[in-house]
């Protein structure tokens, strides 16, 4: 499968092979890292690349690209034929049954976008939580109704600290 990632306004291409659990990307013009990566819940998986691990959340965008955050940092990636990624085990990316919100990261709460009995869609901003003067939009894993919302603006959260609950 091919991904067009787009990073600060610039084009990648990374290729994806999957075999069993073990994948390889290789991004464009030639540089192969391999992985390992585990879905650890819908639409958050643990990826190991290089000794490393990251955690990466995918959320689908309103425009039909994928929203990929990690850490600190947010990426956008469309998918280059749809119907590769269509076909495999995880078709698509909204999370099903009820899903809890969790603070990615130590900050605080500047902004809440929706509050407690508003619908939402799947990738839609819920709130935003601002951790060493950067901004983070945390957005919705599905289409659903803000069952709870525990955040309160200018309040501080820690990382895996839960802000909300979508149904």
């Amino acid at each position: 499968m091919k991904v067009n990632v787009v990073i600060g306004g610039k084009g990648v291409v990374v290729g994806l092979t999957v075999v069993g659990e073990q994948s390889q990307a290789t991004v464009e013009p030639g540089l192969a890292i391999d992985g390992f990566g585990v879905e650890v819940s819908p639409g958050v998986y643990s990826i190991l690349l290089d000794g490393v691990s990251h955690e990466v959340r995918v959320a689908p965008a309103p425009d039909g690209s994928l929203i990929l955050q990690t850490g600190h940092h947010e990426f956008k990636a469309e998918i280059a034929d749809p119907r590769a990624w269509s076909g495999r085990r995880h078709g698509h990316v909204e999370a099903e049954g009820r899903q809890q919100i969790i603070a990615p990261m130590p900050g605080k709460v500047v902004r809440l976008l929706v509050k407690a009995g508003d619908e939402v869609k799947a990738g839609q901003g819920l709130l935003v939580v601002e951790a060493m003067k950067m901004q983070n939009e945390v957005r919705s894993p599905k289409t659903g109704k803000v069952e709870r919302l525990l955040a309160k603006e200018g309040q501080p959260v820690n990382a895996g600290e839960v802000l909300a609950w979508i149904d």
